[in-house]
């Protein structure tokens, strides 16, 4: 069974950064399109970020110039790196991967646990 482990989350001061991680864990064949989500307590989730395989990258307006999606295909894993970060980006990160587990099968949509991202002084 596949699932994608994140890390990464935390409390941090308006202003500051962090980073956030993603991997799956158990055999894949390759991942596709990558991507980070949240959700705020009594929001709907949204995106936040994502990027194809080839690089190409999407991102909310409200993050543009102060969050940078990046991953590494050999390790199969997405980064997304938070600086100036605003009280605002309060919530729990959810990364998504669009998942090939052999080279014969279908895409299958995966999500994340979910981190706790929380920015207050």
């Amino acid at each position: 069974q596949v699932q994608l482990v994140e890390s990464g989350g935390g409390l941090v001061q308006p202003g500051g950064s962090l980073r956030l991680s993603c991997a799956p864990s158990g055999n894949i064949f390759r991942a596709n399109t990558m991507g980070w989500y949240r959700q705020a307590p009594g929001k709907q989730r949204e995106l936040v970020a994502d990027i194809t395989r080839g690089g190409s990258t999407t991102y909310a307006n409200s993050v543009k110039g102060r969050f940078t999606i990046s991953r590494d295909n050999a390790k199969n894993t997405v980064y997304l790196q938070m600086n100036s970060l605003k009280p605002e980006d309060t919530a729990n990160y959810y990364c998504n991967a669009k998942i090939l587990r052999s080279s014969t099968g279908y895409e299958n949509n995966y999500w994340g646990q979910g981190t706790q991202v929380t920015v207050s002084s």
